[in-house]
């Protein structure tokens, strides 16, 4: 997981209220490997092209300021629905490395972050300041330091946000709850050989 300290980039905005996960990676294709080549296409899926495969033009990733986006701002009630980790991990393989919303839906907070992006949130009124700019001024980047716990948006305002510190640790190391368990092989390892030794009837 590539760690996460400061991000200026290109961010996508996205008006849509109440977003769910389904939207996001629709559920045909929650059993497609990660490794996928074509996993960046899933994202939005059904909102991104057309039922002839082509591209919506109106959706805000198919536009030439927004396509190589790696912020993208929702608007409120951003991944509530099903518990698919593959929302995520489809943000995750289109580049998106921040997702900014008012609210997020628990699970889908807890997976991106364990899938190395930063979920930000923001007050309503500062999230839809946000987008306008950015709708004004397509293309346009912000810069997320998430050591400092800021957003700075196009017009430099700097915006303070909270995350928990475990989850901060993780993103800034670049490390999932898998790596930081292997972290502690040796001490794992260890303890089994005492177990085995004194629990040999176990």
């Amino acid at each position: 997981m590539e760690p996460f300290t400061v991000l200026t980039a290109v961010a996508a905005p996205y008006d849509r209220l109440n977003v769910d996960t389904d939207q996001i990676l629709p559920a045909r294709y929650l059993l497609k490997r990660r490794t996928d080549p074509e996993y960046p296409t899933y994202l939005f899926r059904d909102l991104r092209f057309r039922s002839d495969g082509s591209e919506n033009p109106d959706f805000v990733l198919n536009q030439r300021a927004y396509r190589g986006a790696r912020i993208f701002v929702g608007n409120a009630n951003f991944g509530g629905g099903s518990s698919r980790e593959a929302a995520a991990i489809a943000f995750d393989r289109y580049g998106v490395r921040s997702v900014v919303a008012p609210n997020f839906g628990d699970i889908f907070y807890n997976n991106c972050v364990k899938n190395g992006i930063l979920p930000v949130r923001l007050p309503e009124e500062v999230v839809a300041s946000i987008r306008a700019q950015l709708h004004a001024r397509p293309g346009a980047t912000l810069t997320i330091d998430l050591p400092a716990q800021t957003l700075t948006d196009v017009e430099g305002r700097r915006h303070s946000f909270a995350i928990d510190g475990f989850s901060k640790r993780c993103l800034v190391e670049g490390v999932n709850q898998i790596d930081l368990t292997l972290r502690q092989l040796a001490a794992i390892e260890a303890f089994e050989r005492r177990y085995r030794e004194t629990h040999s009837w176990a």
